[in-house]
C-alpha cells in the first residue's frame, strides 16, 4: 500500500478511532446492533476466520442473500484481506446465478438461508474448491459462519492499494451474457464522497438501507453512509407499512430508491397520518408524481442522477427541482462528454452517447479484454447511453444505443435481446420484439409483441409465465401484444423502432 492509497478497511479503521461509541448498523430483522468499535473488531474476527481457510489478496467471495448484518461485514473483511467480493442477485435463475458464479470462481460463498435450496440445487455445478457458509447465524444448511467469527481476531494484512478490485457486480447480459464489472476501492470511496456532498450527509444522518447490497446503489449508499460516520438501519425485507414506522421511530433522514418504493411508502404513511417530516433526502429514480407528492409532503428534497454500475452507481447528479426532468450536472469528480458515432464531441442541444471519465469509472469487466477495448476508447468510458446537455449543462437522458438497449424494471437492468431469445424457444412463436414501456407501478414495463407459428394460438399470460419459468421471474414481460404481421425495413430486417412507436403507448 502506497502512502497516498486509502481503502474501504483504512476506512473501517478511521472510523473506529472517530467514532468507536457511535451507532453504526441496526439490523431490523433481530435488534442487532453494532458501533463503529464493535463493527471494526467483528471485521477482524471474519477476517481471521477467512484468512484461516485460505481466503487471501485477488480471491473471490461470492454471496447469494438478503441483506443482512455479516451481508455487510463480509465487505469490510474482504477489504481488510483485499479479495473480492461477488454480491449475486438472488433473484436471477438457477442458470443465471450459476454462470455469474463460475464466470468468476470464487474460493468461498455464503448464502442465505432463502437462497440455501437454491445453492443444494446447484452446488455440484459450480466448483470444486468452493466453500459454502451460511451467511446468517444459526442456519443449518452449509458450514455457519459463527465458526469463522469465533476467534480472536488476528490476521496477516494485505497489501491492499485504492486502485486494487474490491466488489464484481454483474451487469444484464449482453450478447448472450453477462458482464462483471470490477469495481475498486477507489472506486467505492469517490461514489461515497460524491453523495455524501450532495446530500450533505454527517454524523447525524440515519439511513434506512432497503436497495439490496448486491445492487451498486443499495452497496455504495450503505458505505456513504459509513463514509460520513452515520447510521445504518437495515431491512431484510422491504414493506411499506413497517419502513414508515422505522422512518419514525429512528428519525431516519436519508432513503435511495427506484420506483415503486417512494410511492409505497407515501401511501403508507398517508394511510398511517403520518408526514415524514425528519426525511430530509431521498435519491434515486422515479416518476415526478411520486417525487413531487415527496416534496410536498415531507418538506424534504429529492436528488435524481445519472449513473451505472460501471461509473461506481453516480456521474451526475442534481436536486429535482433545479431542472424537474433531468439528471442534474456532472458529478464534482467526474467529466462527462456527449459524443457522435465517430466519438467526436456533440455541442449542448444535440444528443450523444454518454462518455465518462474519471475516479468513478470501474476497473473493467471481468476476463472480458474485447469488451474493454471497445468500451474504453480515446480516454473515455463508452457508456452505450445517449442523453443531450441543455444550454445551463444539465444532462438530459435520452435512451439507449441500439447494441446497448436496456430496460429497467423497478431499477433493474434487462436487455431485451436476453428476453427475445427465451421467447422464440416457445413452439408457437414465430417473431418477437420487446422494449420498454411506460409502467404506473414500476415506471418502466417489459412489453413483447409478438407474430405466432401459422395454426398455433397463445395466451398472453401463458408466455409470460413461459418466460418466468426460464430466467428471472423479473425479466418476464408484464405486456404482451399479438400481431399477425411485423413491419420491416426495406432491407428485410424487423422494423424495431416502428413496432415501438406502433406498440408502445401508454400500457
Amino acid at each position: 500500500m502506497g502512502l497516498y492509497d486509502f481503502t474501504f478497511y483504512d476506512l473501517i479503521n478511521r472510523n473506529a478511532r472517530a467514532y468507536n461509541n457511535r451507532p453504526a448498523w441496526l439490523e431490523v430483522k433481530d435488534g442487532r446492533a453494532l458501533t463503529y468499535g464493535q463493527f471494526k473488531e467483528t471485521v477482524d474476527r471474519l477476517a481471521s476466520g477467512l484468512q484461516q481457510r485460505g481466503i487471501e489478496k485477488g480471491d473471490r467471495i461470492g454471496v447469494v442473500g438478503k441483506n443482512s448484518l455479516e451481508y455487510f461485514l463480509l465487505y469490510g473483511a474482504a477489504a481488510a484481506l483485499g479479495a473480492i467480493v461477488l454480491p449475486i442477485n438472488w433473484r436471477l435463475s438457477p442458470e443465471e446465478v450459476v454462470f455469474n458464479l463460475n464466470d468468476c470462481e470464487p474460493k468461498a460463498l455464503f448464502v442465505g438461508q432463502e437462497q440455501a435450496p437454491l445453492i443444494n440445487e446447484v452446488k455440484e455445478r459450480l466448483g470444486k474448491d468452493v466453500q459454502i457458509f451460511n451467511l446468517e447465524i444459526n442456519a443449518a444448511a452449509f458450514s455457519c459462519i459463527e465458526i469463522l467469527l469465533d476467534n480472536p481476531g488476528f490476521f496477516e494484512p494485505a497489501d491492499v492499494s485504492a486502485d486494487d478490485g474490491f466488489v464484481i457486480i454483474h451487469t444484464a447480459a449482453v450478447a448472450g451474457r453477462p458482464r462483471g464489472a470490477l469495481l475498486s476501492h477507489g472506486n467505492l470511496l469517490c461514489s461515497n464522497l460524491t453523495i455524501d456532498y450532495y446530500l450533505a450527509l454527517s454524523q447525524q444522518d440515519v439511513h434506512l438501507s432497503l436497495l439490496p447490497l448486491f445492487h451498486v446503489a443499495g452497496l455504495f449508499m450503505a458505505t456513504a453512509i459509513f463514509q460520513a460516520g452515520a447510521h445504518n438501519v437495515s431491512m431484510h425485507n422491504f414493506d411499506a407499512a413497517e419502513a414508515v414506522e422505522l422512518i419514525e421511530q429512528h428519525g431516519v433522514t436519508t432513503l435511495f430508491e427506484f420506483a415503486p418504493i417512494l410511492a409505497g411508502i407515501l401511501d403508507a404513511a398517508e394511510k398511517a397520518g403520518k408526514r415524514l417530516p425528519t426525511l430530509k433526502a431521498v435519491g434515486g429514480l422515479d416518476a415526478p408524481d411520486a417525487i413531487e407528492k415527496y416534496q410536498a409532503m415531507t418538506g424534504g428534497t429529492f436528488y435524481c442522477l445519472y449513473g451505472q454500475t460501471e461509473t461506481s452507481c453516480v456521474a451526475t447528479m442534481g436536486q429535482y427541482d433545479d431542472k424537474p426532468g433531468s439528471a442534474g450536472k456532472p458529478a464534482p469528480l467526474a467529466a462527462v462528454q456527449l459524443v457522435d458515432d465517430y466519438d467526436k464531441p456533440v455541442p449542448a442541444g444535440q444528443v450523444g452517447e454518454i462518455t465518462t471519465k474519471g475516479p468513478m469509472v470501474f476497473k473493467g469487466y471481468w476476463n472480458l479484454p474485447e469488451d474493454n477495448s471497445h468500451t474504453f476508447r480515446e480516454g473515455w468510458h463508452h457508456t452505450g447511453d445517449l442523453g443531450r446537455f441543455d444550454e445551463d449543462g444539465f444532462l438530459w437522458y435520452a435512451g439507449r444505443k441500439p447494441e446497448k438497449e436496456l430496460i429497467k424494471p423497478g431499477g433493474e437492468n434487462v436487455y431485451p435481446a436476453e428476453v427475445e431469445k427465451v421467447i422464440l424457444q416457445h413452439p408457437a412463436v414465430r417473431e418477437t420484439v420487446v422494449f420498454g414501456v411506460p409502467d404506473p407501478k414500476w415506471k418502466e414495463g417489459i412489453k413483447a409483441v409478438c407474430c405466432l407459428q401459422e395454426g398455433k394460438q397463445l395466451e398472453p399470460q401463458e408466455l409470460i409465465e413461459f418466460v418466468g419459468q426460464r430466467i428471472a421471474r423479473f425479466k418476464k414481460p408484464q405486456y404482451v401484444e399479438f400481431i399477425s404481421k411485423m413491419p420491416v425495413t426495406d432491407d428485410g430486417q424487423l422494423d424495431r423502432e416502428k413496432i415501438k412507436k406502433q406498440y408502445g403507448g401508454d400500457q
